[in-house]
């Protein structure tokens, strides 16, 4: 019923159906990263984002490279942060088409 890439897609968009690890892609987008220094920024526990790191690494979205004691992570495509630009213009372009349909509203 599904292709392959239909189901590839699904499971992608799946593994950015989370606030928190879309979060921790827009701080990877500055470079790469610790867990304990994504938890810094966030502000959240340490097994909270190690958590979500683990879902986006089983999707093959970041990477995490040992150095020394620490993992490292960093985006694994830097479409990623193409693809995090372009949502946010979507976001953008619905907010400012709401915000014309009220004003239409208000103005009858």
């Amino acid at each position: 019923m599904w292709s392959d890439l239909q189901q590839f897609k699904a499971d992608f968009f799946k593994a950015l159906s989370h606030p928190l690890r879309i979060r921790i892609l827009e701080i990877l987008s500055t470079g790469e990263k610790s867990v304990n220094e994504i938890q810094e920024i966030i502000g959240s526990s340490g097994s909270t984002v190690s958590q979500q790191l683990s879902v986006l690494r089983a999707k093959n979205i970041v990477l995490g490279i040992k150095d020394g004691k620490r993992v490292v992570y960093s985006l694994r495509d830097p479409a990623i942060v193409d693809l995090l630009n372009v949502a946010k213009e979507l976001f953008n372009n619905h907010l400012i088409d709401t915000l014309s349909m009220y004003e239409e509203l208000e103005e009858q």
